[in-house]
């Protein structure tokens, strides 16, 4: 039975994956996503990525049938090429455009409703990778063919076929304004328009792989290659594709990402740092985040190995009226004006134990409000790192009472998503998925709890 590679790049770390028909994910390889400082300026070097990708094609087709390859990637991520390659270096997201530069991206750029997402901080919008490739480097960036997605320029090195996608275009682009499914007034604006190409959906087969890279290789010629996804988006459409529809997907790690089908594009608060993402058929799905991971980390400290919060020492902490009040870190857009100004109320948290299972209740009640802002009331389903620990579906499911909570261990969503995209034309009945309810949990004074948290979370929020 053939297989799916799935090439997922993410900022830090870069992944390929055989993954079956079922989503299953059979074997992963990884290497470190490059930064190098510049000039021109931070980039990542994705010619080294792409000689190692190759070798680690061939090196996973030695041991697994590969029918289709697909990449997903971060939203932040977009690669300025001519005929053969390159034309610039990819910008790394986290590089600080020029402040000049910056006064005329948000004079140029649009409205909330037209961008889809709040103005992030350095070069987070590809928009605003496009307009700084513009100014500074006008040379190039007329005579470059294209402006590719992450995932798309993957896909187009290794068929040759360029296209652009709805998912990736939905993820703070800037560019597509996703509840009209058309470009936002920047792209006519600036001309940009003959510089991207024509949108397909992610599960498209661009072409074949491109022969010479058969023959590096080892695959067959006859190797599909996908116009690709989001790696959130393609992390949704695992759910999508099992036949849920009225969910928020809640993904957890360092920032804890709720997306949903449910909540309109209107009701969305560009003060909470929401956006309006999509999905990889180009519908809306409403997103809001926080840096809950970092949140965690910076009130648990230091744990042991494979630590689990302990539900008494939490429901001890909860009586007690100790409160964890973020925001720990400097990112604030859930809260604003909290960023720096965390800290604890009434008794502090003392060893190991009692500062995991405050640090997990705090993980747990900004989930609570990020599903609350996205005025969630179907489904949830939680995924990604929290979930490892059975208290922190267990909070969630106590918390929101009216909701049906469920928990997904599989820990390659995304590589499962952008798999399962390779079968969406053929697909005859829902994708298998095996999803936990939770635990219950009795914590009599929770839900009161709650209410005083949110008011010292909320009393600096503007």
């Amino acid at each position: 039975m053939s297989r799916v590679a799935v090439l997922d790049v993410g900022k830090t770390n870069v992944k390929l994956s055989a993954v079956g028909a079922d989503g299953k994910v059979l074997e992963t390889l990884s290497t470190p996503n490059a930064v190098s400082p510049g000039p021109p300026y931070r980039h990542h070097d994705v010619v080294a990525l792409e000689d190692w990708a190759i070798g680690a094609l061939g090196d996973l087709g030695g041991r697994h049938e590969i029918g289709a390859i697909v990449a997903c990637g971060h939203g932040s991520g977009g690669v300025l090429v001519d005929a053969d390659g390159p034309a610039m270096p990819m910008i790394d997201y986290e590089d600080e455009p020029p402040a000049g530069l910056n006064a005329l991206y948000r004079a140029v750029v649009g409205d909330y409703r037209a961008r889809g997402s709040p103005i992030m901080l350095a070069a987070s919008h590809t928009a605003r990778q496009m307009l700084w490739l513009e100014t500074a480097w006008p040379h190039e960036f007329a005579e470059a063919r294209h402006f590719l997605g992450l995932p798309q320029y993957w896909a187009w090195r290794l068929s040759g076929v360029a296209a652009s996608e709805f998912s990736m275009l939905g993820a703070q682009s800037h560019l597509w304004t996703v509840p009209d499914r058309g470009f936002a007034p920047i792209v006519a604006a600036r001309g940009w328009a003959e510089k991207l190409p024509p949108i397909v959906p992610a599960w498209t087969t661009l072409g074949p792989l491109k022969p010479d890279l058969a023959r590096q290789t080892g695959l067959s010629e006859r190797t599909r290659v996908l116009c690709g996804a989001h790696d959130s988006s393609a992390n949704f459409y695992r759910y999508q594709a099992a036949g849920l529809r009225g969910l928020t997907v809640v993904s957890t790690g360092t920032w804890i990402v709720a997306l949903s089908d449910e909540t309109p594009p209107e009701a969305l608060d560009e003060v909470r740092g929401m956006g309006c993402n999509a999905d990889p058929a180009g519908n809306p799905l409403a997103g809001a985040l926080c840096m809950g991971g970092r949140e965690f980390s910076l009130v648990a400290g230091e744990q042991p190995a494979g630590a689990v919060a302990d539900p008494q020492v939490l429901a001890a902490m909860v009586a007690r009226g100790s409160f964890p009040v973020p925001c720990f870190g400097e990112e604030d857009g859930l809260l604003p004006g909290r960023g720096g100004r965390g800290r604890f109320v009434g008794p502090p948290p003392e060893g190991a134990p009692q500062r995991r299972a405050l640090a997990l209740l705090l993980a747990a009640l900004l989930t609570d409000f990020l599903l609350d802002t996205l005025g969630s009331a179907g489904d949830v389903v939680l995924d990604g790192t929290f979930v490892k620990d059975p208290l922190y579906p267990a909070l969630i499911a106590a918390l929101r009472p009216a909701q049906r909570t469920l928990f997904d261990l599989h820990g390659y969503g995304t590589a499962a998503g952008a798999a399962l995209l390779a079968s969406h034309s053929t697909r005859t009945a829902p994708a298998p998925l095996a999803l936990q309810t939770p635990a219950k949990l009795d914590i009599p004074d929770l839900l009161s709890y709650r209410a005083s948290w949110r008011a010292l979370a909320t009393e600096t929020a503007t």
